[in-house]
């Protein structure tokens, strides 16, 4: 059972394409399908979220990272009686703008546009793979995504202003998005701070003292995980505390949610959207919680030192290739020569990067040194 304020499938705006109904799956979940499908959901594996491979295969990548998301996601939306069909499939499309190298190659990447007058979005390079490079379909380019999927890919994270983009125009900008896309922006905020923390302590780059000093909710459980089991070895009360942690997190965000909609009368999707701000929120004391445990991230593990060398090298590599590809174009693949031939070089060398793994991209890198 759906609650009024969820989105209905039957009452979607429908695809770029019409197609016709599938005989046992609706709409949202023939997107998410298509989604786990496609190249670049699979490209996710040999992607970084924090650590790279030269660390170990343990830790999280981007897929490992997305599937905690729609897990956490499916289990907020089913207590918030959301459509739980299009929460997955937002979930498992939010990350696949992603460039290879984590945020530092996002953050080469960008820097190498911006010389040229351009810029790179992960939200956006996300629309323009499910809109125009997934080739799987003879009917039409992409994936053909329906529109509520089209509109978290770009809404759930972002507010997007309608003067500055007006490209994105079709996409209500002016309105907010549903909950259902809300959601994944918090569902990815509480997957990455506790599985960040968890592969910080095991890669040893974080120590429980510091952690237990600069992350107040995690001491506080880890001091009730002592209590309960003296005797087990600290890497037992270390995943019971992390898994306390979770479930304060996804406990608050579905109370508070539900306290946030009953305040604002929200009754319909067209209330969500006309509210004045996001409705799927934390408490103000478990937002200072994950805020601490973000703020302590930061300052700890993203910006360590012994991360450091590996990101520097990614940002090396794709600002280098990036300036290769653009003086000599013709080095490109045939495809991407042809899409230069329509597009601004620089936007067809960034996609090309941005669709690379760690791997190919860095074997590309040895190849031209």
């Amino acid at each position: 059972m759906l609650a009024d304020y969820a989105v209905r499938v039957e009452q979607s705006r429908g695809r770029r394409f019409p197609e016709p109904k599938h005989p046992y799956r609706n709409d949202f979940q023939r997107d998410r399908d298509r989604v786990i499908h496609s190249r670049a959901f699979r490209r996710l594996e040999a992607k970084t979220q924090v650590f790279t491979r030269r660390y170990s295969d343990h830790f999280r990548n981007r897929l490992t990272h997305t599937l905690e998301v729609a897990q956490i996601a499916r289990t907020v939306a089913a207590q918030l009686a959301l459509n739980v069909d299009l929460v997955e499939a937002l979930a498992l499309v939010h990350d696949v703008g992603h460039p290879p190298f984590g945020h530092a190659g996002e953050k080469a990447l960008d820097a190498a546009m911006r010389k040229h007058g351009y810029f790179f979005d992960h939200n956006l390079h996300a629309l323009r793979i499910v809109e125009d490079f997934e080739l799987r379909y003879a009917a039409f380019r992409g994936l053909n995504l329906s529109f509520e999927v089209r509109e978290g890919i770009i809404k759930h994270s972002h507010d997007y202003k309608a003067d500055e983009f007006p490209e994105l125009s079709e996409y209500l900008l002016d309105s907010r998005p549903p909950l259902e896309a809300q959601l994944i922006d918090l569902a990815d905020e509480i997957a990455y701070t506790n599985a960040d923390l968890d592969d910080g302590y095991e890669s040893r780059l974080l120590q429980m003292d510091e952690i237990r000093s600069g992350v107040e909710l995690f001491d506080r459980f880890y001091t009730e995980a002592e209590q309960t089991w003296p005797d087990v070895i600290e890497k037992l009360r270390f995943n019971e505390s992390i898994k306390r942690m979770l479930d304060r997190f996804v406990g608050d965000l579905i109370c508070n949610t539900q306290e946030q909609i009953r305040a604002a009368h929200a009754h319909s999707v067209e209330d969500v959207r006309n509210s004045r701000e996001r409705l799927v929120l934390f408490s103000p004391e478990v937002e200072k919680e994950r805020c601490q445990a973000k703020a302590f991230l930061y300052d700890t593990l993203y910006y360590s030192p012994s991360l450091d060398v590996e990101k520097k090298l990614g940002e090396q590599i794709i600002t280098e290739l990036f300036d290769f590809w653009v003086t000599k174009p013709d080095e490109l693949p045939i495809t991407y020569r042809e899409k230069a031939e329509e597009e601004p070089l620089p936007r067809v060398v960034c996609d090309y990067i941005a669709g690379m793994t760690d791997n190919y991209i860095y074997d590309q890198y040895q190849k031209r040194r």
